[in-house]
């Protein structure tokens, strides 16, 4: 997810290098001549099972799993191997938003040439459409993130909201919750945390961007979708309908657990993390699509998820390629993923429509099938949504400008209309012709 929030709370990283050595069980590793080792860079912690499991069925592969950093973290440093022209793993955990920037730099192997395009009907089509662009495929999902609403059941019951369908039924029960407790806002949008922003946008119908060869990009940051979002966020924010609190913050934490916010628009990832975090109100929370904009609709997007990718200074391109589809389209290792202490939400279909998953019912939400819910939001996010190939940089400039308008100082429509200026002219600094802008 863009800002590695609930796994930089919910899991403790390990910095441990974790060796798969030589077994045997069912299964038939690619043909090459004598041992081959691999380095898998990640930031999650406790793979050492699923490395285990990859090597029976591949006795001549060796992967050294290495944690190295969270995110940001991890990019700077394979950022600078790639331009060094040595130091890179050969595989490595990227988000989705980021795999356009190392492709573009031709750090990325190109899987389709090992037979990755096998795997295309086993994934959602939005995570795969996220790693398949350009004509090629630059990484296999690992885990995703379709949006949803975790609300209080016990607020809505008390105030009589009904779970909206609909956005603009949801600005009602915002003013109606509002004119009955304005010590209670609806939700809260964190001016601080553009993958959420990003994920309401594109369920609005933002596209952004749009890529043509390595060379041309068009830029549409401030597009309908995107303008009819902030204009109808804006005018709930100045209703005092809800809260613009900076999320993950001592302050957002206290008015989770308080119950000042009544919803949390999130994602699949949420529903752990807000157990985790929440437990005073555990049992009062349920679990509902997003709103639509055109009621009858069904429509989510993602906040969140993450790729394996190849890199270009692999020795051994076929084997890295053979480990990131084995470890994120095996059943038994997705499984081992989605269970304690991962509890990675999959990207894979079968993974999505297993009993084991969607018939867990926890305590905290009522007994409601939460994994069932979201493995159907899965399939309702739109595909056709493309990352820039200078994500951090949006994402930054997002949080100067929208988050900016958001903490109460200007619009957010003009604030949108900066961003499209700023990104489009650092798009023209890096070399890039651009359109739309």
């Amino acid at each position: 997810m863009s800002r590695h929030t609930w796994r930089t709370r919910a899991l403790a990283l390990a910095g441990a290098v974790l060796t798969a050595g030589a077994a045997a069980c069912g299964g038939s590793a690619p043909a090459h001549s004598g041992p081959v080792t691999l380095t898998f860079w990640t930031w999650l912690p406790h793979l050492g099972s699923e490395v285990a499991l990859f090597a029976k069925s591949h006795p001549g592969i060796k992967v050294n799993v290495i944690n190295a950093g969270q995110g940001a973290v991890e990019y700077q440093k394979l950022q600078t191997a790639i331009k060094a022209g040595k130091g890179a793993p050969d595989d490595v955990q990227i988000e989705y938003q980021m795999l356009p920037t190392f492709e573009v730099t031709h750090g990325l192997v190109n899987l389709a040439k090992y037979g990755a395009g096998k795997l295309q009907g086993s994934f959602v089509s939005s995570a795969w459409d996220q790693v398949a662009s350009q004509g090629g495929i630059w990484g296999i999902p690992q885990d995703t993130g379709p949006m949803g609403v975790l609300y209080r059941k016990d607020i809505f019951q008390r105030y009589k909201l009904a779970v909206p369908a609909t956005w603009a039924q949801f600005a009602a029960d915002a003013a109606k919750l509002h004119h009955a407790n304005p010590s209670i806002t609806m939700t809260n949008l964190a001016p601080n945390d553009p993958g959420q922003l990003n994920g309401l946008l594109w369920q609005a119908g933002s596209r952004p961007f749009r890529m043509n060869g390595g060379t041309h990009i068009s830029v549409s940051v401030n597009d309908q979708g995107a303008t009819q979002a902030a204009a109808y966020w804006q005018k709930l924010d100045q209703q005092g309908l809800i809260s613009t609190d900076p999320d993950f913050t001592p302050q957002w934490y206290s008015s989770i657990a308080k119950g000042r916010y009544a919803t949390w628009i999130t994602a699949a990832w949420g529903p752990l993390f807000l157990s985790g975090s929440a437990k005073n109100s555990a049992g009062q929370w349920r679990a509902a699509p997003l709103p639509q904009w055109t009621a009858g609709q069904n429509v989510s997007a993602d906040w969140g998820g993450s790729t394996t990718a190849v890199t270009t200074q692999s020795q051994h391109p076929q084997q890295a390629a053979e480990f990131a589809m084995w470890l994120n389209s095996n059943p038994q290792s997705v499984r081992m993923m989605e269970a304690p202490p991962l509890f990675l939400f999959p990207a894979l279909k079968t993974a999505l429509g297993s009993a084991s998953f969607t018939n867990a019912a926890p305590a905290f939400y009522g007994g409601q099938h939460v994994n069932a819910l979201f493995s159907r939001i899965a399939q309702t996010v739109p595909a056709g949504f493309e990352w820039s190939p200078f994500q951090a940089y949006v994402y930054s400039d997002y949080t100067s400008t929208l988050g900016k308008a958001m903490s109460g100082k200007g619009s957010w429509v003009a604030a949108l209309a900066s961003a499209q200026r700023n990104i489009t002219a650092y798009a023209k600094s890096q070399g890039l012709t651009v359109t739309g802008g």
